[in-house]
Parts: C-alpha cells; sequence; structure tokens
C-alpha cells in the first residue's frame, strides 16, 4: 500500500475548509445585495454599501450592519429602523443564515410576512417589523422561531387571529402587536406576562390580560 501522503490530505482539508467560509461570506454578501436591490431607498441610506471593495469585512462598515466580527463578511444583526425604506420583506434574507438580529421599525414596508419565515431566518432572537404597513395573518411558522426574545409587530395592518403557537416561544421576553386588525384569542406566553398595552388598538382580541372571550369568536366585527 503506497504511503499516506500527509501533506497532501492536510493542504486539501485546509481548501475544504477555507471554501466552506468563503462560500457562508459570499452567502451573507448575496443577502445584502438582494435586500439592497428590492428596496425603493428615498433617504439614501445604502450610501454605504459600496458591493465593489471586496475586503473581507467590507460589508461591516454598511449602514446598519453589524457582523459576528468585524473582519468576517458574517451578518450579526440588521438595525435600519425610520429609514424610509420601501418595498417587501426581501426574501434573499433567508441567505444571511447566521444573523440574530433586525430591526425595520419605522419604515413604508408592506406585503405579507412569508409563511416559511423561520426557515428563512432560523436564529432570529430579535425581529423588530413594527411601524410599517405589512399585511395579512402573521404567519404560524414564527413559532418555530424557537430563540426569539422580542417581536414586535405593532402599528402594521395584520389581520386574522394571533397564531396560539407562539406561546411556544419559551424564550420570549417582549411581545406586541398593537394597533392592528386582529382577533380573537391572545396566546397563552409560559414564561413572561405580556400586558394589555400589548394588544392595545385591536378591539376584538380577548384572553389573557384582557377581558375574557364569550362565545363564538367573531370574524367579522358584527
Amino acid at each position: 500500500m503506497a504511503p499516506c501522503n500527509k501533506p497532501v490530505i492536510v493542504t486539501f482539508i485546509l481548501m475544504v475548509i477555507c471554501f466552506t467560509f468563503s462560500n457562508g461570506a459570499n452567502t451573507d454578501i448575496s443577502c445584502l445585495k438582494a435586500f439592497k436591490d428590492s428596496m425603493e431607498d428615498p433617504e439614501n441610506v445604502f450610501a454605504t454599501w459600496d458591493f465593489t471593495n471586496n475586503i473581507t469585512g467590507n460589508i461591516c462598515r454598511f449602514m446598519g450592519v453589524e457582523c459576528w466580527h468585524p473582519d468576517e463578511d458574517r451578518v450579526l444583526n440588521i438595525n435600519l429602523s425610520n429609514t424610509g425604506l420601501k418595498g417587501e420583506l426581501p426574501l434573499g434574507l433567508a441567505n444571511c443564515t447566521s444573523m440574530t438580529g433586525l430591526d425595520l421599525s419605522g419604515n413604508r414596508l408592506v406585503g405579507n410576512l412569508p409563511n416559511n419565515i423561520s426557515e428563512m431566518l432560523p436564529y432570529l432572537t430579535s425581529l423588530d417589523l413594527s411601524s410599517n404597513n405589512f399585511s395579512g395573518q402573521i404567519p404560524r411558522n414564527l413559532a418555530k422561531c424557537s430563540f426569539l426574545n422580542v417581536l414586535k409587530l405593532a402599528n402594521n395592518r395584520f389581520s386574522g387571529q394571533i397564531p396560539v403557537e407562539l406561546g411556544m416561544l419559551v424564550r420570549i421576553k417582549e411581545f406586541n402587536v398593537a394597533n392592528n386588525s386582529l382577533y380573537g384569542q391572545v396566546p397563552v406566553f409560559k414564561n413572561v406576562n405580556v400586558s394589555a398595552a400589548s394588544y392595545a388598538g385591536n378591539p376584538r382580541l380577548c384572553g389573557g390580560p384582557l377581558p375574557r372571550c364569550q362565545g363564538p369568536v367573531n370574524k367579522t366585527g358584527r
């Protein structure tokens, strides 16, 4: 049997590691490119998002982007609150595979939240989409974002019932869906007491800190 060529094996392993890291970094870069391309930016907040610079860590200098390490192209958080952005939540955010925080509050974003949001953003600990114009139902799939500590969806146009499955978010510390068009029984959270203020502006909600639900859920308000 031919002797094992250790230098060749070590070189191969290092090449695999470098490729894996590079591929992950490229994924995060494509995430931010997709985000920028999908948004209307009347206030030019993306002026610092220059993708022509190929130096590692360049994206960590972008406005609103925080990386796990300043010299790695690995997105930790995106915070672009109150920046006048217009558009829908980009599906390309799924390529920010290690992101834990997303704050797009106070913008002019529209449309429904993706039904597979937990597959897109599985490691989120904080999601703040408050004070936009999102509509449709709150996805049940959010309950699978099991690391969530903060979920803020207030001041939008969400309708329907709040998924009771959200009560399964055992790490949740802050939950707010005030001022939407929601109805029915509110979720029961095991480890946090959500105040009535977090449900304000949804007069057809009941249960929990709100008045007790009476009879079948009224979907029409009549």
